[in-house]
């Protein structure tokens, strides 16, 4: 998908926001909580790169591999793959019943 023109107008200006947003917050909360130091505006915007960088944030959706992956499972494929996914993510639910046993 291509991105239009507009895109870095856009995009620009709202990470120069987030990283106001972080300074402000880390400023109003952590040196209190932590007695930690107050931060500047460039050293947010750091954070907010280094945050992207170690936990890969930022994106909508499922990885692209997972997304190519999910859409060659077949219907029952993935109706089993939604079936385990919720017997997981539960903790009161029996598990399912396997076709093995």
């Amino acid at each position: 998908m291509k991105r239009p023109f507009f895109f870095p107008f856009f995009f620009v200006p709202l990470a120069f926001l987030a990283a106001l947003a972080v300074m402000l917050l880390w400023n109003a909360i952590i040196p209190d909580l932590l007695n930690a130091n107050q931060i500047g505006y460039w050293q947010s915007l750091g954070l907010i790169v280094l945050s992207r960088v170690l936990f890969g944030g930022f994106h909508c959706g499922p990885p692209s591999f997972m997304r190519h992956r999910w859409e060659k499972l077949t219907p029952e494929e993935r109706e089993q793959m939604r079936s385990n996914w919720r017997h997981r993510c539960s903790w009161h639910e029996e598990p399912p019943k396997s076709e093995n046993q």
